[in-house]
């Protein structure tokens, strides 16, 4: 267990589960982590750039954190709604966003908000998470609550090359189940072109950028020196945890070659 007086996170989802346990992301967050993005918070501000925030009704699907969502609220929508199955996680955004935006206890296939109510809808690092008929399920779900015109952006974990070996994708979503504790499944850039266009949207913007989660370069830019200075303490504080960070680090230099952040935006038709 970390000491009592380190700087990881309370109120978070698994605060109480064991290091070896605890999926992964949520692993890092307990340990002080604040950007859990493939494509780090350089991927998400162009992404954020491409959609067109100011001015905008947003819903953000699992906000997690709310770390996005303080972007988000930066530059000046007309209004924010977060969609958070997590109780504890939503009671993290509702702290994040304040008075300048409502979170919802919801899940991000059935968020129970109308029809066309949202100019952008942002999701990231969710659709990696689920298996295909949620994925199809919760894009599907965005489109709904997109107004004509308006654009649906995600962030997720991306795989390449496009025609990547059927066995080495297999290969490499075990290797992720196993060690981050989540059944995540990746998918080639095509592949999530193709799952936005079958709900009917229209691509119009691809990013990427390297899945550099746990290098010390990225963490130096998406956190900061002192972020990442408090993240260094955590992990040396907690054996167990150093154990899990270093598996996880381990898993991301073996698939440098095939791992990438990727972000899209798409649009629902006029």
């Amino acid at each position: 267990m970390a000491h009592e007086d380190s700087d990881t996170g309370t109120g978070l989802p698994y605060a109480q589960r064991k290091a070896e346990d605890a999926p992964g992301h949520w692993l890092l967050a307990r340990l002080g982590k604040r950007v859990l993005r493939p494509g780090g918070l350089g991927l998400t501000r162009q992404m954020l750039d491409k959609v067109g925030i100011s001015g905008a009704a947003i819903v953000e699907l699992a906000p997690g954190l709310g770390r996005t969502a303080t972007d988000i609220i930066a530059r000046g929508p007309a209004s924010y709604t977060g969609v958070e199955k997590d109780a504890d996680a939503a009671r993290l955004t509702e702290k994040a966003v304040g008075t300048a935006g409502t979170v919802v206890n919801a899940d991000a296939a059935q968020t129970g908000l109308p029809d066309a109510c949202a100019d952008v809808v942002i999701g990231e690092a969710i659709l990696t998470m689920q298996s295909d008929a949620v994925k199809h399920a919760i894009v599907a779900e965005a489109a709904r609550i997109l107004r004509p015109g308006g654009r649906y952006a995600i962030h997720e974990l991306g795989l390449q090359p496009a025609d990547l070996d059927p066995e080495v994708k297999t290969e490499l979503r075990k290797d992720l189940a196993r060690v981050i504790k989540v059944n995540a499944r990746p998918q080639t850039i095509p592949e999530w072109r193709a799952l936005l266009e079958e709900a009917g949207l229209v691509v119009d913007w691809t990013g990427t950028a390297p899945m550099a989660l746990l290098q010390m370069r990225r963490n130096l830019a998406d956190e900061g020196v002192r972020g990442t200075a408090r993240i260094i303490r955590n992990v040396l504080r907690d054996r167990d945890a150093r154990r899990r960070v270093m598996k996880m680090r381990g898993l991301f230099r073996k698939h440098r070659d095939e791992l990438r952040g990727v972000a899209l935006v798409a649009r629902r038709p006029e």
